[in-house]
């Protein structure tokens, strides 16, 4: 997916940034109490994991892998850490809709609607609108601004804003990408950033190697392999990611 630019940026009045802080709000409370109610996190794997999938044993050393099937496992059984409950809701919310193709509130971008849900994912985890990172809330994915539906755009906006205190990672620091955070693909290695996903899994082999699984829109995604995404999809495409902090 090509990266989205000619987006027209106009900045929310302060009651409207009001507004969605609160939406973000009562979206991680209601994810939360969702997880409190009886939701595991274990080990699951959806068909289209694609290529460097986990065997069993491989997925039983998984920090952490968002499942509502897996229910009556618990966390310890499953073998994985515990996720902050800004992280839970934000896996739960891309659970959730990660095969949606239509949002009233968000809208939908046809062929590219990658960046549009991973900033849905952030809101639902707790983070805020501001000048620079918000949509548009009539539900024009279109009218957005461009930081929250362009790869590249977000790209941009995460590195001259320090404050959100995201962490930029290649694909050779696999070992500190952790799920919550996010992927990004050059798939042709130009420099520019073509699409964009959310980590929901990060499993360590016995070898040391490390298999990153994540789930996205644009195509429609849950736990694929960036390792298939980057050699059977896009052969030749570059991996890169963001570490969001708890």
């Amino acid at each position: 997916m090509r990266t989205f630019e000619a987006m027209s940026h106009r900045s929310p009045s302060p009651s409207v940034r009001g507004r969605r802080t609160r939406v973000a709000a009562a979206a991680a409370a209601a994810a939360l109490v969702a997880v409190v109610g009886g939701i595991a996190w274990g080990a699951s794997q959806s068909p289209d994991a694609g290529a460097g999938a986990p065997s069993a044993a491989q997925a039983d050393s998984a920090r952490a892998i968002p499942s509502t099937e897996s229910a009556e496992t618990s966390v310890s059984e499953a073998g994985t850490a515990s996720l902050s409950p800004a992280v839970v809701a934000q896996l739960a919310y891309v659970r959730e809709h990660w095969d949606d193709t239509s949002s009233e509130q968000f809208g939908y971008l046809d062929e590219n609607d990658c960046v549009n849900f991973a900033s849905q994912s952030l809101l639902a985890r707790g983070w805020a609108v501001d000048d620079e990172w918000w949509y548009d809330e009539s539900g024009d994915g279109y009218s957005s601004a461009p930081a929250w539906v362009s790869s590249t755009a977000l790209r941009d906006y995460l590195e001259e804003h320090p404050e959100r205190g995201a962490t930029a990672l290649t694909d050779d620091q696999r070992a500190d990408v952790k799920p919550g955070d996010l992927v990004q693909f050059d798939w042709d290695d130009s420099g520019d950033r073509d699409h964009t996903g959310i980590v929901t899994s990060v499993v360590t082999a016995a070898d040391g190697s490390v298999t990153i699984h994540y789930a996205g829109h644009t195509d429609a995604t849950w736990d694929r392999t960036v390792d298939y995404a980057i050699t059977e999809l896009h052969p030749g495409g570059v991996a890169y990611y963001w570490s969001i902090p708890e």
